[in-house]
């Protein structure tokens, strides 16, 4: 094998305007001459050690070129830069006037913290920079770097890869077209669509930083991290491998495959090993029920749990939207394992057009049909409709509200406990019969859409059918009860309140200036430049 050795001193980088010193010839073995075979050329062989301006050069065989301050190298070429640069080849060529060397044939550059090898590598001492096209391989203490292309910057330890790049590690693969490679500190710089594959996640970037080392990233532009059953996406991405631990900034959509749904919102934050999403800043859950989907928004939104036992939360001021169902309250728990949702704090529903209220308001679903299945209202139980003509209000009050859905629609309810009624009775013309107004100790009422289609009552049956002449205004209105019908969600639209829609159009604004903005590589950071600094400085 062939060595070249170059030594150079930082001097060199000073501007000189003087002509270049020839190349010096230190020691060889045998000197020769044959001005037919090789004019103006200096035969040199045998443990040739030759410098210049405080580089030196190794090889078995060398011819020089005086006139032209010109030096070809063959066999065991070894080339060192003092204590950074090591590298060699089986042939190279040296410029002493430009100060460019060549290397082919098997070429192994080595620094303090990596190996690159090539069959050709070129090095400039002008700008301290040596590069191949005709691939390479990079290796240091945690990856391997392979390119078609690339370029290593001595004074900033620093490697820019072109063309088909990949970086393999025991934790990862990355894979580029565009990597800009920190060795120190080991920050890999992306652009252009790229890959981040491990036996944990799959990632995709088309701009984005990755710490190889301490395994952090940050990605921001058409970004997502793809779990088993989860896709992650967002404008701006934040991911720690070692916590498995990913948040996102605006446009962030978070979808889960198992379970139908998705996550929404302009900031939220994902932990793998705790199977858990939290989701803000217009935040919305939207998970398919049928043939239908049902849009969940509060301040903040958390699922956590394993795919089959998935967790829902919202806080503050929870609304919920599905084509046959809207409703509020002040916070939300719903349980994929137990199939209940709760709604708490001053909650309110609306199935079709009637309005159910109470302290405690709890949906049951089918866990093997994922349906409706039933409903209970505990305490000071409401449920009240508009008269379908006229401007008054069937109410039905109690102590407690059992309801039962068939096809998700509730088509029965018992009311129990100290019920009472007002019901505007017509006929199949629609005619007002009179209305009724009653109480008993339980009621049940089968609902036909948005009608109450019968009403039954159970003992201590109290009460009489009005004409509507005979019953005054003050008294067509049971004792608590609050029409709150302007409150009524009436489309997935309606679940945001005015400030967060004000807060996602100024994310729209932010995104469009973005993507007007010129795609170029992010800014690199200071922390991969501190590390020479501090030597520098040192």
């Amino acid at each position: 094998m062939f060595l070249f050795v170059l030594f150079i001193s930082f001097p060199f980088l000073q501007a000189n305007a003087q002509k270049n010193k020839e190349i010096f010839v230190e020691y060889s073995e045998f000197f020769d001459v044959d001005e037919n075979l090789y004019p103006d050329a200096i035969l040199l062989t045998g443990n040739v050690r030759v410098s210049h301006e405080g580089a030196i050069l190794y090889c078995n065989k060398a011819y020089l070129f005086k006139k032209e301050n010109y030096l070809k190298a063959f066999g065991d070429v070894r080339m060192v830069q003092g204590d950074t640069i090591t590298m060699t080849s089986t042939y190279a060529e040296y410029n002493g006037e430009n100060k460019q060397a060549y290397a082919s044939g098997n070429v192994v550059m080595t620094s303090p913290s990596s190996t690159l090898k090539s069959e050709i590598l070129n090095f400039d001492r002008n700008t301290q920079q040596a590069y191949y096209k005709t691939g390479g391989t990079i290796n240091d203490k945690e990856n391997v770097l392979t390119s078609q292309a690339g370029t290593y910057v001595v004074q900033k330890k620093m490697y820019q890869f072109r063309n088909a790049v990949t970086i393999t590690n025991p934790k990862s693969v990355i894979k580029t077209n565009h990597l800009d490679y920190y060795e120190n500190v080991g920050h890999a710089y992306l652009f252009g669509a790229s890959t981040i594959t491990s036996k944990e996640n799959f990632i995709y970037t088309e701009k984005g930083f990755y710490d190889t080392k301490k395994n952090l990233a940050h990605f921001v532009k058409n970004s997502y991290i793809k779990y088993n059953n989860r896709l992650i996406e967002g404008d701006s991405l934040y991911y720690d491998r070692n916590r498995e631990f990913a948040s996102a900034t605006r446009n962030v959509k978070v979808t889960d495959s198992i379970n139908n749904s998705i996550v929404k919102g302009h900031y939220g934050e994902v932990y793998k090993a705790k199977d858990s999403l939290m989701m803000t800043k217009r935040a919305v859950a939207m998970t398919l029920v049928e043939k239908d989907t049902l849009y969940i928004h509060g301040k903040k939104l958390v699922v956590t749990g394993k795919p089959e036992e998935r967790v829902i939360r919202g806080y503050t001021n929870v609304r919920f939207y599905k084509t046959d169902m809207s409703g509020k309250c002040d916070s939300l728990h719903s349980s994929e394992k137990t199939g209940l949702t709760k709604l708490i704090g001053n909650p309110v529903m609306w199935n079709y057009d009637n309005q159910m209220t109470g302290d405690i308001m709890h949906l049951i679903s089918n866990k093997e049909t994922e349906k409706l299945d039933s409903l209970k209202v505990l305490n000071n139980t409401f449920i009240a409709s508009k008269d379908t003509i006229g401007s008054g209000y069937n109410q039905v009050k109690g102590q407690n509200l059992y309801g039962k859905f068939r096809d998700n629609k509730l088509y029965e309810v018992d009311v129990v406990k100290n019920t009472e009624v007002i019901y505007y009775m017509r006929n199949d013309e629609q005619e007002l019969i009179g209305i009724n107004k009653s109480a008993s100790s339980s009621i049940n009422m089968t609902l036909d859409g948005n009608q109450i289609d019968t009403i039954t009552f159970f003992t201590q049956v109290d009460g009489e059918i009005y004409p509507e002449k005979d019953l005054p205004e003050n008294a067509r209105k049971l004792r608590g009860f609050i029409w709150r019908g302007e409150e009524r969600i009436k489309s997935k639209e309606d679940i945001f309140p005015p400030e967060e829609n004000e807060y996602d159009e100024k994310m729209k604004q932010e995104t469009k200036v973005e993507a007007e903005k010129e795609n170029v590589p992010m800014d690199v950071r200071q922390e991969s430049l501190e590390v020479e600094e501090k030597k520098k400085d040192s």
